[in-house]
C-alpha cells in the first residue's frame, strides 16, 4: 500500500512538471587510479578529460591506492588534485576495497575510518564536505542483520549511502581494453570502446523505460563507472551521447534530490544490484525486470578468455 501511494504521488508530480528534463550524474569509484597515473607518466588524464567537458563528478576514494606504488609523494598530490577540483564532490570508497559480507561488520568499519585520514585533511583544505559513502562491490551485507548493522553505523557517522540507478561493467570492458593495448592490437581495443559506449546508452535506455514504467515520469539517473582506461578514452563519447539524447548532466546532490532515493532498500543479499531493483517490494519483481535486462554476455565471453590466459 505505502508503494503504491509513492507511485500515485510520483505521477502527480510529473502532472505538476517535476523531473520532466532527462538527467543523469557522473559517479566515478576507485579513485585515484595511481597506476595508470605511472603509467601516464604522473599526468592524470581522465581528470583533465572531466576538465575539458566541464561537467559535475563525484569520486569515491580508496586511500590504499596511495601506497600502491612507490611514488607516495606524486600519489598524494594526485589524490589532492582530484579532491580540489572545483566540480568534484567526494566520497569515501573504504581503505581496501573490502567485500563487506567477506569480512565482517568490525573489520569493514575499520577500513571505513582507515580510508578518510588523507580524504578529510584534503576536504577541510579545500572546505569540501566528506558525507557520502559507497560499498564496495554495492555489497552491503549477505543478509539483513548486516545490512542494519552497518547502516547505523554509518548513520551514526553521518555519512550518505551512495546509490546508484545505472552501471555498464565498465571494469570489465576496461580489462579487455587494456588487454588489447596491452598487446598492441589497437582495433580490436577500438572495437571495445565503442561497445562500452554502445552498452551504456542501451543500459541507460532500459533503465530508463523501467524508471518510466514504475514511477510514470523520468528519474534523475545516477551513473557508477571507474577512474580507468577506457573511461579516460571514451567517457568523452558516453556523455556526448547523453546530450545527444536530450540528457543533462547534473552533480550528484542534485540527482539525490529526486524523491525516488528516499525509498527503503528491501534488498537484503550482497549483489550490487541497481537502487531501482532495491526499491522493489518483491524478488518476483526483480526477476521479471532482470530478465528484460541487456545482456553482457558477449563481453564476459572475451573477459573470462583473458582471465584464463591471465592465469
Amino acid at each position: 500500500m505505502r508503494k503504491h501511494l509513492f507511485i500515485i504521488l510520483f505521477s502527480v508530480l510529473a502532472h505538476l512538471g517535476f523531473a520532466q528534463q532527462k538527467s543523469i550524474s557522473i559517479t566515478i569509484d576507485d579513485v585515484p587510479s595511481t597506476t595508470k597515473y605511472r603509467k601516464d607518466h604522473f599526468r592524470p588524464l581522465l581528470l583533465n578529460v572531466l576538465d575539458s567537458l566541464k561537467v559535475p563528478f563525484t569520486i569515491f576514494i580508496n586511500e590504499d591506492k596511495i601506497y600502491k606504488t612507490e611514488f607516495i609523494v606524486k600519489n598524494k598530490d594526485l589524490l589532492e588534485q582530484w579532491i580540489k577540483n572545483s566540480e568534484a564532490i567526494i566520497g569515501n570508497h573504504t581503505y581496501s576495497h573490502f567485500r563487506y559480507s567477506e569480512v565482517g561488520f568490525k573489520s569493514f568499519v575499520k577500513d571505513i575510518e582507515k580510508g578518510d585520514s588523507l580524504t578529510e585533511l584534503y576536504a577541510a583544505k579545500y572546505n569540501k564536505d566528506l558525507k557520502y559513502f559507497r560499498f564496495p562491490f554495492n555489497d552491503l551485507g549477505k543478509d539483513s542483520t548486516q545490512h542494519i548493522q552497518i547502516i547505523e553505523y554509518l548513520k551514526s557517522k553521518d555519512y550518505s549511502i551512495a546509490p546508484f540507478t545505472v552501471e555498464s561493467s565498465d571494469w570489465m570492458f576496461d580489462t579487455v581494453y587494456q588487454y588489447y593495448l596491452n598487446n598492441g592490437d589497437t582495433e580490436k581495443a577500438k572495437a571495445i570502446g565503442e561497445q562500452y559506449v554502445d552498452k551504456t546508452i542501451e543500459l541507460l535506455n532500459f533503465y530508463e523505460r523501467m524508471a518510466t514504467s514504475i514511477y510514470k515520469r523520468p528519474i534523475k539517473h545516477i551513473y557508477l563507472c571507474h577512474d580507468n582506461a577506457i573511461n579516460t578514452d571514451y567517457l568523452v563519447e558516453i556523455i556526448s551521447r547523453l546530450k545527444q539524447a536530450d540528457y543533462r548532466i547534473v552533480s550528484f546532490e542534485e540527482s539525490l534530490t529526486d524523491p525516488i532515493y528516499t525509498q527503503k532498500d528491501t534488498y537484503y543479499k550482497k549483489w550490487g544490484i541497481s537502487w531501482l531493483y532495491r526499491y522493489m517490494d518483491t524478488q518476483e519483481e526483480r526477476i521479471k525486470w532482470m530478465k528484460l535486462e541487456p545482456s553482457l554476455s558477449e563481453i564476459e565471453k572475451v573477459y573470462n578468455k583473458i582471465q584464463n590466459i591471465k592465469n
